[in-house]
């Protein structure tokens, strides 16, 4: 990309743009704000900075000595952002790669990661709040007030404390004295060589109505989104178990025997909904309990196998870039429900805030597993018809608690101090099912036993309780007029316990013959007679900072923060549980953990920041900029186990990320705004981590230790964003808006250093264009997303290592390629469509 590589190259020109041009540390169109409370006086028109609550106190960006972004409701739609990962790209130092709904989205901040699809199971890098309360839930907010982005540890200022930063979205409060609300329908659709032709379409509503004048106030919002699927999962078996996955693909009256396409299987239908009732008791009080529902149907994985398959595989050359070779199709159910109650109380000398959230997640959903079982070895691969997949449930319940003290005087001596306390029970089942593989065996092996209606191969079940508690606080002294410094400690200690247990019923009640004494369809999962394994620790963090106003529009300041992240015991069975001794004595197929790999520590991050804020030009311009380094210590990453190939967490050794970041934002006409971002960030390796992908022989070894300075996966080197927003009046009634985006990444690896078959994915950049025409009343937005249809990678699924194992050509004539597991995750095609909104007052 010409516009990426010129920023790589000249850095002068860089911060001569972002000078030139709108931050996102307030991404909001203050500037046409600001042009319409000024159209009728002749005052000089400049930006309006807006106004954070990320420290707790209400502030200006550009006088908060922290590094923080906050993007508002008119950008957010301005610029169609309708996922995180779309309003990372406007963060400098936030990476989010896109993998649709049907994974999670890895929140990556400052480069770190260790894992090829981001953070681990056990916990994210970075804290995210709705509001005052902890978002420990896949919920999509609407009804937004503006999004705010902290860079960095931010444990002594939240309850829940991460390794990396924290996001909050700030929903709109009910207003006490305003009846009114909005509506708007969205239509829209692909406009590229995606394959799906389906219509999406997102509709909502906001309704305010008091209901006890300057008391109560109920505020709803509702949103419906259906989402068309731009993947196919072109070759899925028309009957498993029966139907031949892979066939001689220049058959084509094979391949239509035998299997089928899903057109446009990567769905997405999400139904969102809120209620929060306000109450103010008196002046000094105020209490908003909200509830929050979502649920989301989702039809497939956003991932292609166009580069997932060996040269000499039948597919390699007709598969098409938005295709999938999933056998089976790969849906997700899922429910969540937030339940939060918030009070703010004034007591004079502190403003005191309780916010007590419950929250629940119920999800059910299917995979593939051919491959696992393939790469195993324990001889499924010799079934023509092999197809495995799995049927998974997953039930979480959550409590928290936060307690918040916030000084009031106007003394030079300010403080913060709260108490969080976090309590997660989650429950777990995976099943996975063989269609035929029973009969197959007994025919082919001559073994002994009775056939599995159920096809039932793999039984696995867990559950985890988690608590953790901590006491944290600030004290800040203004020690001059221009020089103030800020000390900062978190106390904390968690408790992790967890147990699973596995049983593989067909093995053990149809192809071994020595069952112990099973009834034939007996599964032996019982939870409530395993020991639980256990991970607990304690420790403190620390946090400096001090800040110095050069004049009274520019300021810089110096952090020195700490992060950390839980560690904890894997959900696997221990290797020395007695009953697994035993079937590893029988030569049986066995899932465990050895005492290696059943614990993993705790990860830290020490954070050093040199800041600088500035404010131009009676205001027409911003300019903020950040220098850091982060050291971290044990960081966690994603490993399997030598039995049974189970995802666990274990720790790395040492890492370190440093780089700049630059953000800008102004008026360069009355009607013309513009803003623009640019991260530079180097993260690597630290020390040398042996065996950080596999145990191997001395010949090969190189090729699986982590090396110091190998760079980390997930992130890129750099990112930027330009955008800009042109505003006039059409006439006394219309105004029209153009709003223009543009954001790129550098190149991302997918493994550490790209070792063990790890790979480098290209940079790429995106663009999108909108034009609203508007009354005081309603709007019509004609937009395009990624304009230029640009087709690109945002992740990887597994490595190039699956690539040439287990041929089928041992067991079968025409020598095909069974394994499909490697595959990327894309970016979504160009969109085109047309916003309708409406405003209601007093109704």
């Amino acid at each position: 990309m010409s516009f990426a590589s010129s920023f790589k190259k000249n850095s002068i020109n860089l911060a001569v743009t972002a000078a030139l041009s709108t931050s996102v540390s307030a991404l909001a169109d203050e500037s046409l704000e600001t042009n319409n409370q000024n159209k009728n006086n002749n005052k000089p028109k400049s930006l309006e900075v807006i106004q954070i609550t990320a420290t707790r106190r209400t502030g200006s960006i550009q006088d908060l000595p922290i590094n923080v972004s906050a993007i508002d409701a008119d950008l957010i739609e301005k610029q169609n952002l309708t996922e995180l990962s779309d309003i990372a790209r406007w963060v400098p130092g936030l990476s989010i790669a896109d993998q649709g709904g049907r994974s999670d989205q890895p929140i990556i901040l400052r480069g770190l990661n260790t894992n090829s699809s981001g953070p681990g199971a056990n916990a994210e890098t970075v804290a995210t709040y709705l509001g005052e309360t902890p978002l420990l839930i896949d919920l999509k907010p609407l009804d937004l007030q503006r999004v705010e982005v902290l860079i960095g540890p931010q444990g002594t200022l939240y309850g829940a404390g991460t390794l990396g930063g924290a996001i909050r979205y700030i929903p709109n409060k009910p207003e006490m004295d305003t009846l009114d609300g909005s509506a708007y329908f969205d239509v829209s659709r692909f406009v590229s060589d995606a394959p799906s032709t389906e219509l999406g379409s997102d509709a909502g509503f906001v309704i305010n109505v008091p209901l006890i004048n300057d008391t109560l106030a109920l505020r709803t919002a509702f949103a419906y989104t259906e989402a068309p699927g731009y993947v196919d999962y072109a070759y899925t078996v028309k009957k498993p178990g029966v139907s031949l996955p892979d066939v001689d693909w220049s058959d084509a009256a094979q391949v239509s025997e035998h299997t089928q396409s899903i057109r446009g299987a990567n769905t997405e239908e999400t139904l969102t909904a809120r209620a929060s009732l306000r109450w103010l008791p008196t002046d000094k009080v105020d209490a908003t309990l909200s509830v929050h529902f979502q649920k989301q149907d989702i039809g497939g994985r956003s991932i292609v196998h166009r580069q997932g398959l060996a040269d000499d595989h039948g597919l390699a050359s007709t598969i098409g870039e938005y295709e999938s070779a999933y056998r089976v199709a790969e849906p997700l159910e899922r429910e969540d429900l937030l339940t939060n109650l918030d009070v703010i109380a004034d007591l004079g000398f502190a403003e005191l805030t309780s916010s007590t959230a419950i929250s629940a997640s119920d999800s059910t959903g299917a995979r593939d597993q051919t491959d696992l079982l393939v790469r195993l070895d324990y001889g499924y691969e010799e079934f023509p018809a092999l197809t495995a997949f799995t049927r998974e449930n997953a039930d979480t319940d959550i409590f928290t608690q936060e307690l918040r003290l916030v000084s009031t005087s106007d003394s030079n001596l300010t403080w913060i101090a709260g108490a969080f306390y976090y309590n997660k029970d989650l429950s777990a089942t995976s099943k996975e099912f063989t269609p035929n593989f029973d009969l197959f065996a007994i025919n082919e092996w001559g073994v002994t036993g009775a056939p599995r209606p159920d096809a039932l191969e793999y039984f696995s079940a867990n559950e985890e309780k988690k608590k953790e508690s901590a006491l944290f606080g600030e004290i800040s002294y203004q020690i001059t007029h221009d020089f103030s410094a800020t000390l900062g400690v978190r106390l904390y200690r968690y408790n992790l316990k967890t147990k699973a247990q596995v049983d593989y019923p067909l093995l053990y009640t149809t192809i071994d013959p020595d069952n112990d004494g099973r009834a034939p369809h007996e599964n032996l999962i019982n939870l409530a007679n395993k020991e639980w394994e256990q991970a607990k620790n304690s420790g403190s963090l620390f946090k400096i900072n001090l800040s110095y106003d050069l004049t009274d529009d520019a300021l810089t300041y110096f952090t020195i923060s700490e992060g950390y992240r839980i560690g904890g015991s894997n959900v696997v069975p221990s290797c020395d549980d007695p009953v697994i001794k035993k079937q590893q004595e029988k030569g049986l197929q066995v899932t465990c953990a050895t005492d290696d790999e059943m614990q993993f520590e705790p990860d830290t991050t020490t954070n050093y920041e040199l800041g600088f804020k500035s404010t131009w030009l009676r205001n027409r311009f911003h300019l903020n900029a950040a220098l850091f380094y982060v050291d971290w210590q044990d960081a966690q990453i994603g490993g399997a186990t030598a039995s049974g190939q189970q995802p666990i967490t274990s720790n790395a050794g040492g890492a370190k990320s440093r780089g700049f970041e630059l953000a800008g934002r102004g008026l360069i006409t009355d009607e013309l705004s513009l803003y623009a971002t640019f991260a530079f960030t180097e993260a690597e390796l630290k020390d040398d981590a042996p065996y950080l992908f596999n145990v191997a022989t001395d010949e090969t070894q190189d090729w699986y230790d982590g090396k110091a300075g190998d760079r980390l996966p997930g992130a890129p080197k750099y990112q930027y964003s330009l955008g800009g927003q042109y505003s006039t009046d059409l006439n006394s009634a219309l105004m029209l808006d153009v709003n223009f985006g543009y954001t790129g990444q550098g190149n991302v690896y997918s493994k550490v250093g790209i070792r063990a078959d790890g790979e480098k994915l290209p940079s790429y950049a995106l663009a999108n264009i909108s034009a609203r025409v508007s009354s005081d009343v309603w709007g019509v937005t004609f937009y395009i997303d990624n304009l230029f249809d640009t087709y690109a990678y945002t992740g990887v699924r597994r490595d190039k290592g699956d690539i040439g194992e287990a041929r089928y050509s041992d067991f079968n004539s025409h020598g095909s390629e069974i394994q499909r597991n490697y595959g990327h995750f894309l970016v979504k095609p160009r969109m085109m469509g047309i916003k309708f909104d409406y405003q209601f007052d007093s109704f």
